[in-house]
């Protein structure tokens, strides 16, 4: 299950949760199926995930968010497609925004803090 996420390969995947596979399912490092489609780059495997009720705020055993993973990674269709589907901004450690700040991805910061 971990590598159709890493790899992206959302039909399968999302024909296994619908069958009965856990969709915030966990390795032994606590990454969901969500964190590791967000942290390699697969929105559409993201989307299928947040489709089926995949927790977007879920975070692993190091106490990192998907979002701030996408953000780390430099994965922007990711990182919208979880802000749209409500993902924290300042959730786990360091958070989205921190990522953002520390990368000079001040792009990214209008899409994780909207405006006042």
């Amino acid at each position: 299950m971990f590598d159709l996420a890493r790899h992206g390969d959302t039909d399968t995947l999302a024909a296994y949760v619908d069958a009965g596979v856990p969709v915030n399912l966990t390795n032994d490092s606590g990454d969901t199926l969500l964190m590791l489609a967000a942290y390699h780059g697969h929105a559409p495997t993201v989307r299928a995930l947040i489709a089926r009720g995949a927790d977007v705020d879920r975070l692993n055993d190091r106490g990192q968010a998907p979002l701030a993973g996408a953000v780390f990674r430099g994965e922007d269709d990711v990182v919208r497609t979880l802000r749209d589907a409500g993902a924290d901004p300042l959730g786990g450690h360091p958070t989205a925004v921190d990522t953002a700040r520390m990368f000079g991805r001040d792009d990214l910061l209008t899409v994780l803090t909207p405006p006042d």
